[in-house]
């Protein structure tokens, strides 16, 4: 493991479109790469010129395909770069300032940044033991702020962002169409254990939670109550500070299309904030878990198979 992973050991493993290509062939093939010709696992070479790798058969393979690098014609090393700036920035980087750094289109910079952001695409078990709730909302007119601003009205609606945070450990957040009960409830069913205990504020849409085998509680911020004992909502409203400050500090603005690509970016920071240095070593393995596949009539759309 790699003590302090600086800029400098960055450059000197992933310094040139070689060494990432057979990065990305070690993170997709960790245990030999099989021949479907000669029906074994046998020594492949690279192919000059070409992003492939050759059996002496014959049998070719290539390493980028199905990964967020397929078909692209930008340098790995920027790819692998863009991956290390995503990983190592508490609250992410522009592809503004990518672009800069890189000397690349700003749209290629953008979709650079789309693309791995699939890479943090939320997953993984149900939340347990102490769980906190929340909703918040973004984006809207300026004046929509705090109690300025309700949902429904004729106004330019801000969207809202469901957030669940386990204690002392992960959180899951969810861009959502409205805050119904209907709609809250089939996420903490969706997301969290029946054997958990919920905590929220007095909102109405939670009151169901104890019909389905959830144990309830809530404090009541409308009396401007915040903590009762160790019923609070802090770390998810922590949460949201830490996604706020960043989408509007680094981003500005973001649209409704692309919120939940952007909540999963901060979300995946939150889930790995353990794990310091080996967060860039962390998404890297995301490139041989997370295959792409592109629809047909829809080839901007992209979706995630595990």
């Amino acid at each position: 493991m790699i003590e302090k992973f600086s800029l400098g050991i960055f450059l000197t493993r992933f310094g040139t479109p070689e060494k990432c290509l057979e990065a990305v062939l070690d993170l997709r093939f960790p245990d030999g790469v099989y021949c479907e010709k000669e029906k074994m696992v046998n020594k492949f070479y690279k192919v000059e010129g070409r992003p492939l790798y050759a059996c002496s058969c014959g049998y070719q393979i290539a390493p980028l395909a199905g990964t967020i690098f397929e078909k692209t014609t930008t340098p790995l090393q920027y790819w692998f770069y863009a991956i290390f700036l995503m990983a190592t920035t508490r609250s992410g980087i522009s592809a503004k300032q990518l672009q800069r750094q890189l000397g690349v289109t700003y749209k290629t910079a953008w979709r650079m940044f789309k693309q791995i952001r699939l890479l943090m695409s939320q997953g993984g078990g149900m939340l347990g033991g102490d769980v906190e709730i929340d909703e918040s909302f973004f984006g809207g007119k300026g004046k929509n702020r705090a109690y300025e601003w309700m949902q429904g009205l004729p106004e330019k609606e801000k969207e809202i962002v469901m957030g669940m945070v386990e204690r002392n450990g992960k959180a899951y957040l969810k861009h959502i169409p409205n805050t119904g009960k209907w709609t809250l409830l089939k996420q903490v069913q969706d997301h969290v254990d029946t054997t958990a205990r919920v905590m929220t504020d007095e909102y109405r849409g939670y009151w169901q939670l104890p019909k389905y085998g959830y144990k309830h509680e809530f404090i009541n911020h409308g009396n401007k109550i915040y903590v009762k004992g160790d019923i609070h909502t802090q770390n998810v409203e922590g949460l949201w500070s830490i996604i706020k400050r960043g989408i509007y500090g680094v981003y500005r603005v973001v649209s409704p299309k692309y919120l939940q690509a952007y909540v999963d970016e901060y979300g995946w920071r939150y889930n790995h904030r353990k794990h310091g240095e080996e967060m860039f070593e962390l998404l890297l393995k995301q490139i041989a878990e997370v295959k792409i596949i592109k629809y047909a009539n829809s080839s901007p759309n992209y979706g995630r198979v595990l």
